[in-house]
């Protein structure tokens, strides 16, 4: 079955295999590599249009057909294959998320994929400038929905808080998600909502984290100066195969970083993040100094 747009797992595990398939080495040949055409007749696929198709996420794979492409690459060890499968069921999975049927008509088509993401990842680590949408208190959740002027009645905001709020459950779920917040120093500051907001909105950080041990909270002072996250937030998003997939959220869509490079290096500016902000419980009570100081 082929698919006009990939899916970022279909791609994942397409980079997967074809990896696999670059790393193969033929003696025989003169360059020692295993080209597309060779593979696809080893796999028992119609020809190299079809495999192409796979290593650029395009078409899903089955994973009863997964034992042919481990004979054609020689691939032999069992993590491996147990990996390529659990990312295989990742991508297989067409369906779309709860909350996206639930709120349809709230949802552009680049936050659907989001939340699907978001449902099927086991780790969230993100550096932010605003308070993120799984720790928002409801009220500071409308003002920063209705400032945004994305949606134009009231009824589409309400909507739109409402899933925002009903996304939190992924922290509460049987398997919750591990949530790892770097919040800059300024969402302390920015009044979103005027100061009775952000009284209650600070205060609801302190709650989540106290009744949540899966979720984390480091401010980042501004006595840090220039630091890795510097040229704004994004998430890393970890999943229960293969690498974690960055979003980086421009205003008009979401961008989805899954090349290794680009991955490293914002794997390398969460640690530095996290090194550099404050630990849990002194950015707890700078978040308790900060309600005494500002909205008492």
């Amino acid at each position: 079955m082929t698919d006009a747009q990939p899916n970022v797992h279909r791609r994942r595990l397409g980079l997967a295999l074809k990896a696999l398939r670059k790393a193969v080495t033929r003696p025989d040949k003169e360059d020692g590599t295993l080209n597309l055409a060779e593979a696809a007749e080893m796999i028992g696929l119609p020809g190299q249009s079809a495999l192409s198709k796979i290593e650029n996420g395009k078409q899903r794979v089955p994973l009863s057909t997964l034992p042919s492409y481990f004979e054609a690459y020689g691939v032999e060890d069992d993590a491996v294959k147990a990996e390529l499968r659990a990312l295989a069921t990742l991508a297989s999975s067409g369906k779309r998320s709860n909350l996206f049927n639930q709120y349809r008509g709230s949802i552009r088509d680049p936050f659907a994929e989001y939340l699907h993401l978001e449902e099927l990842a086991r780790r969230s680590e993100t550096y932010t400038l605003i308070v993120p949408g799984f720790l928002q208190h409801k009220r500071y959740a409308e003002a920063i929905v209705r400032r945004s002027r994305k949606w134009q009645t009231d009824r589409e905001i309400q909507s739109f808080v409402n899933l925002r709020i009903d996304r939190q459950q992924a922290l509460r779920r049987k398997d919750p998600l591990q949530l790892w917040c770097i919040l800059d120093e300024a969402a302390l500051h920015r009044k979103v909502g005027g100061p009775e907001v952000m009284k209650v909105q600070l205060q609801h950080l302190l709650d989540v984290s106290n009744k949540h041990p899966n979720v984390t909270i480091q401010i980042l002072p501004f006595d840090a100066g220039a630091h890795a996250g510097i040229d704004g937030a994004f998430t890393l998003l970890h999943f229960p195969a293969g690498p974690p997939v960055v979003v980086v959220e421009p205003m008009t869509t979401a961008l989805y970083l899954e090349d290794d490079s680009h991955i490293g290096r914002y794997e390398t500016s969460i640690d530095h993040l996290q090194s550099e902000a404050m630990d849990s419980e002194a950015s707890r009570q700078f978040i308790i100094d900060t309600i005494k100081e500002h909205y008492a």
